[in-house]
């Protein structure tokens, strides 16, 4: 079964209910200051569009990416709803010759929540990708699991090689200004699929100029 299969009928199956809650990541919201530093992020595999739609409400030119043709169009609705502008895009990030030229180095914010439906081996194409999107001085922000959530089982995915810890981070940012990485647990409810106590990390990375 193809991701966007595989994710079009876990969005189609939630119905009118938003699988992740229509509310922003928190490790994001929480860094509403610092998103002020420029003017246009990337929601990367935004699904439903929770996270794209917070990024426009604060002033930011928002483009979000998202496989899933379901999750795309209760995106647009979510943002028609709220009344704020984002541009949809449905594409598979991982695709040959993904991103587009036009796309390149454009983004003063590349955000990353629960990306982690890819294993080691496909990893660092999906981060080299981010890299790419990221302008020169920009950023790159993630959210995701630690291996621990395997003993929560409160969302993510079950096989502990997708999931990061520091080092993975750590290496895979090599070379850029990693200005925030931080492991934590807390209580965590974004729609039906993630909600409980969670193993979490965030990381803010900063493009060399």
């Amino acid at each position: 079964m193809s991701q966007e299969v595989m994710w079009s009928n876990r969005y189609r199956e939630a119905g009118e209910a938003y699988l992740f809650g229509t509310e922003p990541n928190r490790f994001l919201a929480h860094r509403v200051e610092l998103l002020q530093d420029g003017s246009t992020a990337l929601s990367v595999a935004d699904g439903e569009g929770r996270n794209s739609v917070w990024l426009a409400h604060q002033g930011l030119e928002v483009t979000a990416i998202e496989i899933s043709a379901v999750a795309v169009e209760k995106a647009r609705r979510l943002a028609k709803g709220q009344q704020v502008e984002v541009n949809f895009l449905q594409a598979d990030m991982l695709a040959p010759a993904w991103p587009p030229v036009e796309l390149h180095n454009a983004f003063d914010w590349v955000v990353g929540i629960f990306i982690q439906f890819v294993g080691p081996e496909w990893r660092e194409r999906q981060f080299d990708v981010m890299k790419q999107l990221t302008r020169p001085g920009g950023r790159i922000l993630l959210q995701g699991y630690t291996p621990k959530q395997l003993e929560y089982k409160t969302g993510g995915p079950s096989a502990v090689e997708n999931l990061y810890t520091e080092e993975i981070l750590r290496d895979a940012f090599a070379g850029w200004d990693i200005e925030e990485l931080v492991e934590y647990e807390e209580d965590v409810a974004e729609g039906s699929a993630h909600k409980g106590r969670s193993a979490l990390i965030g990381l803010v990375a900063r493009k060399p100029t």
